[in-house]
């Protein structure tokens, strides 16, 4: 069910997608202004992770695949800000693009030393390549959700293997990073299919307008998950390395941000 169409600053939507919150309610200048700035979470976060990832491990991949999230963050401000399709598209393409760093990470975490994996490389960015040619020919949002559903699906079954039967030590991180990213699928769906249900909750009891902006809820879940599950990728690389300095602040890394999941 389609928001209430307001006019706004940035005209009217051309994105393929339009979320159960209203449009241009809160701020004229912002068409969907809960599910813009709960993405603040999925920015600073991983900022803040990217500092002390060079300082745990230098391995440059671990700091593209926080700065991939961070991008994610803005993309998907700059698409509910404007609903426009190019921004729809700097929120979705992205998606795919730092997941498949994330496998890279992961599928790279039992080396030796720091080398460059060409043949999985070449395969995750001919993957990427391959989705974004198709997408941006055939304009459909579930194509693009079942691509991304299926990054998701490796990199979960990768890391329950690594847990379980690598480093246990590194279980209730993993299971945290999933549970808090399950979370937030599950809200996604909520909102999705009992949008015309909460529009009338939100009509009759107004302070609960922010409470039900579920996909809004599924900025910072997701954001908060996939934040802790690179922090187990690192965690999980420098305990392979045993080299216990580096070790020390990939836990730091880690244990700053678990609070906020309690608080959640």
């Amino acid at each position: 069910m389609a928001p209430t169409e307001r006019a706004g600053y940035w005209g009217p939507p051309t994105a393929t997608l339009d979320w159960c919150e209203d449009n241009y309610v809160v701020s004229y200048y912002i068409a969907e202004f809960w599910n813009t700035v709960s993405n603040l979470l999925m920015i600073l976060a991983p900022l803040y992770g990217s500092v002390y990832s060079l300082r745990a491990i230098r391995e440059i991949r671990y700091l593209a695949a926080f700065l991939g999230l961070a991008v994610v963050g803005i993309g998907s401000w700059w698409f509910h800000m404007t609903l426009l399709y190019q921004m729809q598209l700097l929120d979705e393409l992205p998606m795919i693009y730092s997941s498949c760093i994330f496998v890279y990470c992961l599928c790279e975490t039992f080396k030796s030393k720091s080398t460059n994996n060409y043949s999985l490389g070449i395969f995750l960015f001919l993957y990427s390549v391959m989705v974004t040619a198709v997408y941006l020919a055939w304009k459909e949002p579930i194509f693009h959700q079942v691509m991304y559903a299926l990054l998701v699906s490796i990199l979960i079954l990768r890391s329950v293997y690594i847990a379980h039967w690598i480093y246990p030590q590194a279980q209730l991180l993993v299971y945290i990073a999933m549970g808090i990213f399950l979370v937030g699928f599950l809200l996604w769906n909520v909102d999705n299919l009992f949008c015309s249900t909460w529009r009338k909750v939100r009509g009759k009891v107004p302070v609960l307008g922010v409470l039900t902006q579920f996909h809004a809820w599924w900025h910072v879940f997701t954001g908060l998950g996939s934040y802790l599950h690179i922090v187990f990728s690192l965690y999980v690389r420098v305990l392979h390395l045993k080299y216990k300095p580096r070790m020390k602040m990939a836990v730091k890394l880690a244990s700053h941000l678990l609070p906020l999941v309690g608080g959640c």
